[in-house]
């Protein structure tokens, strides 16, 4: 079967990106695994699936899938890939799309200057909804890594996600501490972990892990999570400008049980046709 796709990046994150609506697209891990690599596929960090809307309210389904074949809840910097493949597409002619998720219904707003805010909901901090094990909500817990014990925020964005406050992100130990957190037994869905910089209470600096991909470019719900717990640790604004290895973007967040926004760019790379 040939399957028509759009090769799109927002920030350096790269995703393959198919037309579900008006093509058949039916993907098992292994394709998944072959598309995604660099080499004998197409190459991407995430594989993203337009599909007819399943939830009330909303205009499409938005599925994502990690390079390793899993399936996934959310993805930040994939939303706004999202809305700009749909509107390039001819799939919608509005401004304002409502889109159905996993993790479930989030606004995308294709703005003027040609960047796209995401209303990204309300983040989550109860550790049943992380999902994270521990006996109580806290702005922090501390994590048995390695034989050293971490410092993290946990906050999903639809995405469960470990923030670490570091000296320097350039000298961080991504590649030694990502995997082993990520595997910890106390995220049962696995996690995403975040190593945040603070430059000022304005502008931060972020690497981040991805469960089932490793270190990307950019994670737009880890640069979400990462302001969360800074704002929460009492050490951000309500705007925040993250600072990622493949761009910037900004994030508001106003606390407590109020929408986090965020904005940032979408581009298209290049489109194809593969068996």
């Amino acid at each position: 079967m040939s399957l028509r796709f759009t090769k799109m990046q927002g920030l350096g994150n790269d995703f393959i990106v198919f037309d579900g609506v008006r093509q058949p697209v039916d993907l098992d891990a292994a394709t998944i695994r072959r598309l995604a690599d660099r080499r004998f596929g197409i190459g991407c960090d995430q594989i993203l699936l337009v599909e007819p809307p399943r939830l009330p309210n909303t205009d499409f389904h938005y599925r994502i899938f990690n390079a390793d074949g899993s399936e996934v809840e959310q993805c930040g910097n994939g939303a706004r890939c999202f809305a700009r493949f749909v509107r390039d597409q001819g799939l919608s002619d509005q401004d304002e799309i409502p889109v159905g998720t996993a993790a479930g219904p989030i606004r995308l707003y294709l703005e003027a200057d040609g960047q796209v805010r995401v209303d990204m909901g309300v983040p989550r901090l109860t550790p049943a909804q992380i999902p994270f094990l521990a006996e109580s909500e806290s702005v922090t817990y501390a994590l048995e890594v390695a034989g050293e014990t971490l410092t993290i925020g946990a906050v999903s964005m639809g995405n469960p996600h470990a923030v670490l406050l570091v000296e320097d992100v350039e000298s961080a130990p991504v590649a030694r501490l990502g995997p082993l957190i990520e595997q910890h037994p106390r995220f049962p869905q696995r996690v995403n972990a975040g190593f945040m910089q603070i430059l000022t209470s304005t502008q931060i600096r972020l690497r981040v892990y991805e469960r089932g991909v490793g270190e990307t470019l950019a994670c737009g719900t880890g640069a979400c999570a990462a302001v969360v717990s800074g704002r929460l640790r009492g050490l951000l604004d309500s705007r925040v400008r993250v600072s990622l290895p493949g761009g910037e973007l900004t994030i508001e967040w106003r606390g407590s049980s109020q929408t986090l926004w965020m904005t940032g760019p979408a581009t298209t790379v290049f489109q194809g046709e593969i068996e």
